[in-house]
């Protein structure tokens, strides 16, 4: 781990914010808390974490990573 207040601990979750603000919150308008709650929920765990092409997979998403996996597992 780096030392306290190292910028480098929070790049990872400010990559996140950034792209869940610029692919979701600014394209849409919630008037309470409430309502975007489960908006955000469904963009994270339906799209972002499943669907979602990620760099530092290659740019394929999750789940197809997995399926690679998996698949590469059973033949070796």
């Amino acid at each position: 781990m780096n030392g306290v207040g190292c910028w480098y601990d929070n790049a990872p979750m400010e990559s996140f914010f950034g792209t869940l603000k610029a692919e979701r919150v600014h394209h849409c308008v919630y008037r309470t808390r409430d309502e975007a709650r489960p908006d955000l929920f469904q963009y994270i765990e339906g799209f972002y974490n499943l669907r979602r092409l990620h760099s530092s997979l290659a740019y394929v998403s999750p789940m197809a990573h997995e399926q690679l996996y998996h698949k590469q597992a059973v033949l070796a």
